[in-house]
Formats: structure tokens, sequence, C-alpha cells
């Protein structure tokens, strides 16, 4: 549950945050981030209200569209994103929640932290120190919201460290699984250890000491570090050092079982250690003749956004391959050391990196959750969620077979709208481009590739596609954050296998996700069309939630065939009929549905509905414009993942507007656009969010979708994600978020996705039987 990247309120004035945890009875944690909007300085950017609770509207200048609208109408981004972050901190601490998932939430949480630090808390600080920061939607100044953003951090890693040393790591133990520490350890445990100290961590460690000859050496972003006091024995003085601990070494040790302990032992007692402990152990072996009088770990998070200059097209793999060597030698934004650690050794540190008082993070040790992952990958299903295992759309196939199908014979039959991970990705998008580059009557492949996995299937398919002869295009985005150096591996792959790899449109990232398959059939070309919300990566595709439309529908056909030319070529002015296309039509196109829902909803009262599902919602006009048409009656009902930067349920704004987020074993990223439509729904999915970013500065794209059935499928769906029958957390005007997963009798509620699961699988068996 990753924020794409990711991934993540406000109260009264004075309080820039409260989070508030307490463990109940039943363990569960009750924690609550909240922000005024304005926070501080709340007071002085509030609109006044009247003595009903209502806003009282400010005439403001006529040109103004929104004078009328209050202006403290949007919640802080930062803020809400942290917010989301607390919820994925939550179903860690919920022991209805299978333990060794919990364990999983716990790594989350602590990397979607680190990539929040690494990008948005690093682009805010490098905007206030170019002074081109401005004051933000909600009324904060850029200094205000990093003060905020400061204290609602500290609160949840503090949180976060809690949760896991005071709830998971005693439920692990008593399943038998314990993260022990080294004096924890027996002395037949600590001489294994120590072997293995000798073997494989004694030779890839490099002590750097701090003298006059020796200055304080880099300290590169995300490391795990040893800060070591020693003593020079004969002359008494105190020397420091540092000692890297080695990422590629496991995060946490498996303490193996001795020769005369059984060997299903390890079955029912698996032991961790973490790896600063064993180095830490035997650092005398490290610095030989000093006494090793202290050591402390500590970690520095450091801006890795990247800026590339875009002006010369031919030369962006090469700038951003520079870009990237620069990317570890950014400033750093957050030092998080154990509350152990001296205040003299803090003080040096905090000194040579640079980095303010507040930016200091004390935390129970051991650092660096991430771990944890090790954890949660432990075979021991009855920790895990239930087994699932998707299958294949009964459009594509009614049976389960092994035998390969027609996936162009389906497509032509009907119109097939996938959900992932319950549709396989593999039977259906991984198979259309592997049946497509075996086909000798596919003539060429389009494609779009944002993210992939490591030894992806769909690079592979591309690759023989174009060793069969095929014409095969690849607009590949090495621009994707975090997947910036495997994007360019696969760039240079797909290159030297003769495919004609492009990377869009400058100054534009291509997220969308489209391909393109086009094919001589006996009538003449067919264009086979898969339009979707998620990355071409089948890895992910069994644990994000995403939507995709396979058709070979010819107005679909001739709109991708447009944008990709609008991509590899030069065709500025392509208009388009089942599609809408950030950044020219996707705003335009959603404010101009919104404004029809209006209309329905003042010729017809209670008429008026607007349906959506994204991650993310933070675009001024799209709230303002959401903002209207609640003021105007019209039923909003948003289920948002991440962000959201609307207040929903306010008085004389926001009345019919309701919010809802659902987090679980699979991440939900699909992104719904549903309008009433006056009786006649208007439905889009696609890859775009409510964002600036997604509207404004990357090529985005949503198709209409136009069969019944389907348009039942996305009504079921958003009406199940808005339900109060399943576990959800809603949001309220004040900008908290609370969340409703007991029912009255203190019982869980259904779980959403455990339903959507039940269902398919109900689906799947109805069409055997036809």
């Amino acid at each position: 549950m990753t924020a794409e990247s990711g991934v993540d309120v406000e109260e009264q004035a004075g309080s820039a945050r409260e989070v508030a945890a307490d463990a109940s009875a039943d363990g569960t944690i009750v924690s609550e981030v909240s922000i005024a909007s304005a926070s501080a300085s709340e007071t002085r950017h509030q609109q006044p209200r009247g003595t009903n609770g209502r806003f009282v509207r400010s005439p403001g200048p006529p040109e103004d569209p929104d004078a009328d609208l209050p202006a403290d109408r949007f919640l802080d981004r930062e803020i809400s994103w942290l917010q989301f972050n607390e919820r994925v901190l939550q179903l860690a601490a919920d022991p209805h929640v299978p333990l060794l998932e919990r364990a999983r939430f716990l790594a989350i949480f602590a990397q979607n932290l680190d990539e929040f630090f690494m990008v948005r808390v690093a682009g805010l600080k490098r905007r206030i120190a170019t002074g081109i920061a401005v004051r933000s939607a909600s009324g904060l100044e850029p200094r205000e919201v990093l003060e905020q953003i400061s204290g609602v951090a500290h609160e949840l890693m503090a949180l976060h460290a809690r949760v896991y040393a005071e709830h998971v790591r005693p439920a692990l133990e008593e399943e038998g699984v314990t993260i022990v520490r080294w004096d924890e350890l027996s002395d037949e445990e600590r001489d294994r250890l120590g072997t293995v100290f000798s073997d494989r961590l004694f030779p890839v460690l490099t002590p750097l000491a701090v003298d006059p000859a020796h200055p304080f050496p880099y300290i590169s972003g995300l490391s795990l570090n040893l800060a070591v006091i020693l003593v020079n024995p004969k002359t008494g003085k105190e020397h420091f050092a540092r000692v890297k601990v080695p990422p590629m070494l496991p995060r946490l040790l498996r303490v193996e079982p001795g020769p005369d302990e059984s060997p299903l032992a390890d079955m029912f007692d698996t032991r961790f250690v973490p790896l600063e402990d064993v180095i830490s152990a035997h650092l005398d072996q490290l610095f030989p003749g000093m006494d090793v009088r202290e050591h402390f770990t500590f970690r520095v998070t450091r801006n890795e956004d990247l800026e590339v200059e875009e002006d010369d097209a031919e030369n962006l793999l090469t700038a951003l391959e520079r870009e990237l060597t620069r990317r570890r030698f950014g400033p750093p934004v957050r030092l998080e050391v154990e509350e152990a650690m001296d205040d003299h050794v803090m003080d040096l540190i905090v000194r040579e990196l640079g980095v303010a008082s507040s930016e200091v993070y004390r935390l129970p040790a051991p650092l660096d959750l991430r771990g944890l992952n090790a954890i949660a990958d432990l075979e021991r299903s009855e920790l895990h969620y239930e087994p699932f295992v998707a299958r294949t759309n009964p459009d594509l196939a009614p049976t389960e077979s092994a035998k390969a199908r027609d996936i162009f014979a389906s497509i032509r039959k009907q119109d097939v709208l996938l959900q992932h991970p319950y549709d396989s990705f593999s039977t259906s998008v991984q198979a259309l481009l592997e049946q497509a580059a075996a086909d000798p009557n596919v003539l060429a492949i389009k494609q779009t590739l944002y993210r992939t996995s490591g030894d992806s299937p769909i690079i592979d398919a591309l690759i023989d596609a174009a060793e069969a002869g095929k014409q095969v295009l690849a607009v590949v985005e090495i621009k994707a954050r975090f997947d910036e150096e495997n994007n360019i591996s696969w760039a240079r792959k797909l290159e030297h296998a003769g495919v004609h790899v492009v990377y869009g449109i400058v100054g534009l990232k291509t997220h969308a996700k489209l391909c393109l398959v086009i094919r001589q059939e006996a009538e003449g070309m067919r264009r086979y069309c898969h339009v979707g919300t998620g990355n071409y990566n089948p890895k992910t595709a069994r644990l994000y939630e995403d939507l995709g439309l396979l058709t070979d529908d010819q107005q679909v056909g001739e709109d991708l065939g447009r944008l990709f030319n609008q991509l590899s070529g030069i065709a500025p002015r392509s208009k388009f009929k089942r599609l809408l296309v950030a950044p020219r039509s996707v705003r335009s196109g959603l404010l101009a549905q919104i404004h029809r829902e209006i209309e329905h909803e003042k010729a017809e009262p209670g008429s008026g509905l607007i349906a959506w599902k994204v991650n993310s919602i933070v675009d001024e006009q799209v709230i303002d414009a959401l903002y209207r048409a609640s003021m105007a009656g019209v039923r909003v009902r948003l289920w948002v993942r991440g962000i959201c930067a609307l207040r929903p349920g306010v008085e004389g704004l926001s009345e019919t507007v309701e919010v809802h987020s659902v987090l679980g074993r699979f991440l939900e990223h699909s992104r719904v656009f549903w309008f009433g439509g006056g009786g006649e729904p208007v439905a889009y999915i696609g890859s775009a969010d409510m964002m600036h970013r997604n509207l404004d500065r990357r090529v985005e794209a949503l198709v209409q979708i136009t069969e019944e059935r389907h348009l039942d499928d996305l009504r079921s769906l958003l009406e199940r994600g808005a339900s109060q029958e399943y576990a959800h957390w809603w949001l309220g005007g004040d900008g908290r978020w609370t969340r409703s997963h007991l029912d009255d009798e203190g019982e869980p509620l259904p779980d959403l996705q455990t339903a959507l699961v039940a269902m398919h699988a109900k689906r799947r068996r109805k069409a055997r039987r036809r």
C-alpha cells in the first residue's frame, strides 16, 4: 500500500496537530490526526460564520468566480497525506487484522513516510530556500506547513514505534516469531552469529574515523549507521567513528537452530536479530586496540526528488542518468536517532549534517522498521489473509483451462471490463500482449510503460514482437519517481531489441495506461485496445486494485491511434471521441459533466449524482465545482484512498458530500468517475487523479464506459464503497477521519475487499453454469 506515490487536516487555532492515541481494552489503537486548515493562523484566514453556523459569503470582486466560497474551504494536502499514512498505522494496530499483515502495514508505513520526506518535505524546503514557495490553498504559509508536518510526523513516528513495541512485537512472540536483541541471545546463538559476522559481515564493513585527517563522512540517504565513540587506552583521547550497516544484507538476521535442536523447531520458533546488533557486538574487531565506549544507531533521509531540464528531449535519458548520480547527495531533511543516544554525540551529528532540531526524531531502537517485511514474508498461512488466487475473467474464458484462449476472439465478441486483482492480469492484459507478439497477423503493438516489474513478461512480449518483425512502439516514462533506474534499464534493453522507444512529450510525464494492437483480419485492419487505471506490472497487479477495458471499439481504436501519434510524433491538435486526455481535456471534460449534473438537479430535484473513486483529490477547480454541485443539491459520493483537500458535510457548502476511504490487503488504485446523467449515466475509468500534476503536467487518459452491464458493475462497486455496511473511514468537515470498523456489538464489520473476492468467485460459478 505504497504512495504512488503514495502516498497521504486540521483543527484549532494554535494547535499544529493533535495525534491522540490510546489503547482500548481489545488492543485497538484509536488514533486521530487533526489539524485546522489554517492551524495557528486560522483566525487570520478563516471565513466568518453566522450564528447558524453557515458561512457568511464575502462579496469579493465580481470577476472572481469563487468569491462567494469560504476562504478556508480546502484542507491541507500534506497533512491529509499524513492522515492517510495514519490509517495504515491503524490497520497495523488492529488485532482483527492477521498478525503478519500487521507487520507488513508497519513496514508500509515506514516506507511511505520515507518517500514523503524525500519528495514532499524536500520539495517544500527547496521551494522555501529558492524563494518560490507560496501560500497553500489551505491558507498556510510554507513555513507553517513545515511546522505542521514536523509536529504530525513526530507524533506519528512515535506512535509507529509504540505500535511495534507494545502491540505487534508481543503478539508475534506469542506466535513463536521473536525479534531479539543481542543480550537476549544464548551463548551458543552468539557463537553462531559470530561466525556469520566473520564470514559475511566483517569483509564488507568499512569503519570510518573522524579526526583532522579524516573529515566527517558522507551519510547516504536511508542508510542505517552506527555512531561509535572510541577511547584510546594509552592517551585517553576520545574519537568518533561511523560504521554503515550494509544495505545489501538482510535487515533482520535469522537465528538458525543449533545442530542439537529439532529441524522442526525453526518452523514454530522463528527468531531474528537486527543486523546492527550483530555488528555492534563485534566492534572491537573493527577497531582493534581501541576501547568501544558507546555506540548508537542513526539514519538520515535526504532530498531524492529529481530536477531534469527537458529542453532537448534527445538528451533526456542521459540527463536523467546524470541526475540519478546526484540524487544520493541531496541535502538532509530528517535525522532519526536512537533515543538512548547521548546529547554530545547527537550534537556532533546534527552539526556535521546541518539539520535543524525540528528535523531530529528520537525513537526507540530498532530504527528502520521497513525490515519487518522479512517477518511479513514468513510462510505462516494462519497468520496471513486467507489465500486468494486471481481467476480469468469469465468474458475471456467461462471456465478455467490450461489451454490458452483466443483473446482476440473474446474481445471481438464483447468488450471486457477487468478488475484486478480479482480478475487475473496474466490471463488478460499479459495474455493479449503475448498472443499479439506470437500472432503473425499482428502488424504493430503500441504500449505505454510507467512502472513495470524486474523480470517483466510485458517487456519480454514487446521484445519478442520486435524480433518477429512487428512494428513496436514503447512510450517509456523514465521519470517515474523511484523507478527511474529500472525504467532506463528497460528502455536500453528495448532499444537494443529493435523496439521504437520514445519518452513522450517534453515537459509532461506519460502516466496514461494504454495498449494498442493492430491486427490484419479478413475484413481489414482491426484495433484491439486496453485502457487501464494501473501499471503494466504483473507483480503489483496481484496487490493493487485496478480497472481496465479491453475493446475493439472503432472509436476507442481511433482515439488511441491519435494519442500514440501525439506521443511519438507531432500531433498537437488531436481530437478524441471516447477519451478524455490530460492536460487538455480531463479537467475541462469532468467540469463539464459536473455542470450537466447541476442542470439535471435543477430540472429534477433529487436526480443529481456524482460518485467518484480516486486516490487523491486536491485540484481546487475540481473541488470548487463539487462544492457548487453540492450547493445545488447534487449528491456527491467520494471514495478517496489517500489525500482529500475537500471538506465534506459543511452546512451551506458541502452538505450533500460524503467522503469515504477503504484500506486493506489490496491497495485501492482504480479511478472511476460516475455521473447520474438524469437517468442516463456517464462513467469514465482511467489513470488520472484529481491533482495538479495529473491534470496539468501529465499525459493521462480516461475512457468512457458505454456497455450497460459494465455500467451496472461500476454502479455496484461505487455503491459498495459508499456503504456503511463495510469497514471504512469517513471524513468530517473539520478534517478529522473517523474509522468505522465495528458493529453495535463490537464485532468487526465485513471487509469490502473480502466481499469482492466472494462476488467475483460467484460470478465465475454462474459463468460456468451458463
